[in-house]
């Protein structure tokens, strides 16, 4: 068990996905500062219900059961005065428990996962490849300067949940799945939805 600070957001953050945030709150400019001047990762936690702002009387958000490590690989001053990074996703983790601190930054209780190793691409998943390398195309995505290993599947079907426009539930699903055959799986039945092929 270990101790993260943790970033919890709207959106789902995957293994080799990468992901534009653009940081405001005094407690995520510290995170952001510490873990850059420490080359430290912070976890990535999906909100089930609630807000990432923090507001006087709200409830603090529901956050899920497990998230993403995540390390800065990109930062810079944004036109509107704020600062902009790029983070890119690591190893995943189980949350535990959480604490907040003084200055209202969540820290978790986490146990890290074991590394997910290489997993060579097949035949029946090509077609992901595709598609994936098509979206690669769209400037946004150029923007985040992706390094995909195609020969990997892990790589290739986490990227392409991450690339993918779905509900951010079906996202934080398929990041629970232990199994590449059953992320792949998923990933074609969703994509046959999308082409309305059969």
């Amino acid at each position: 068990m270990t101790e993260l600070p943790l970033f919890p957001l709207s959106g789902v953050l995957l293994p080799y996905g990468r992901m534009p945030l653009q940081i405001f709150e005094p407690r995520y400019l510290d995170l952001v500062k510490d873990s850059m001047k420490a080359a430290t990762p912070f976890g990535v936690v999906w909100i089930r219900h609630g807000e990432e702002v923090a507001e006087q009387g709200r409830a603090a958000p529901e956050l899920g059961d497990y998230g993403t490590c995540a390390r800065i690989v990109d930062w810079d001053q944004l036109p509107n005065g704020l600062l902009g990074i790029t983070i890119e996703g690591g190893e995943c983790f189980d949350l535990y428990e959480i604490t907040t601190r003084p200055n209202g930054l969540v820290v978790g209780k986490v146990a890290l996962r074991p590394h997910i190793g290489a997993c060579r691409m097949v035949e029946r998943w090509m077609r992901l490849v595709d598609v994936l390398r098509s979206l690669e195309a769209h400037p946004h995505v150029q923007r985040l300067n992706l390094r995909v290993d195609y020969n990997d599947a892990w790589q290739v079907g986490y990227s392409l949940v991450q690339m993918l426009p779905m509900d951010e539930a079906l996202k934080y699903a398929l990041l629970g799945l232990d199994g590449i055959d059953e992320l792949m799986a998923e990933l074609h039945a969703l994509l046959n939805q999308i082409s309305g092929d059969s």
